[in-house]
């Protein structure tokens, strides 16, 4: 209850990061006109970085084999649950409350024209140079080096970064250096079962 005390304490407009799907939000988020930015990530890259912040977190469990890590992720079994029903819970009501949905790749492609979305979403208006100084610290490179950002100072005991850093990579694709041609097929196949019917479009490879 910590942390919801301290943000029981903080003075309104708060700003809350949260990795719950909608069904676990508390309801006042609903009813209080909440602007909500939610930022999905192709589902192959997804598994392939929770896997490894699985490896490295130390109260988390095990995650096992990439193999074995796989079956976890398709069935679910992980925290924040189904990738599938998570992303699906949000895009669909996307246009029942004031959410701005963001893909990963799009703010890899063209990150200033994202964080302009965001400003937009938000009611900023902000100098050009500005806009280029988020840009800026915004990208990988810079919060990878940012300690406020990269986790650095989280305690061993809790995440051990010399198994896997906590800003790894960032890129877009990386599911292809851990990915088999049989798992790709599988999963392939299994996006298609839990995936048909939305709308949904992401890109797996830039």
């Amino acid at each position: 209850m910590e942390s919801v005390d301290k943000a029981n304490a903080m003075p309104a407009p708060r700003i809350l990061r949260t990795h719950l799907p909608t069904q676990l939000l508390p309801p006042s988020f609903w009813t209080n006109n909440c602007k909500f930015l939610y930022v999905a990530r192709n589902a192959k890259d997804c598994m392939v970085s929770y896997y490894h912040f699985y490896r490295m977190s130390q109260v988390l469990p095990d995650p096992g084999t990439w193999n074995e890590y796989f079956e976890t992720f398709i069935n679910g079994k992980v925290s924040w649950g189904s990738w599938f029903d998570h992303v699906k819970g949000w895009w669909e009501i996307r246009d029942r409350y004031q959410i701005l949905f963001l893909f990963y790749e799009d703010m890899k492609r063209d990150p200033k024209r994202e964080i302009q979305k965001v400003m937009q979403f938000m009611g900023k208006n902000l100098d050009e140079e500005v806009v280029d100084k988020i840009v800026l610290e915004t990208s990988f490179e810079k919060m990878k080096e940012n300690p406020m950002t990269n986790r650095s100072t989280v305690p061993k005991s809790v995440l051990d970064q010399s198994i896997s850093p906590f800003m790894r990579k960032g890129t877009v694709g990386d599911w292809k250096n851990h990915f088999t041609v049989a798992q790709n097929d599988r999963f392939d196949e299994i996006y298609k079962q839990k995936m048909g019917g939305t709308s949904l479009n992401f890109c797996m490879e830039l």
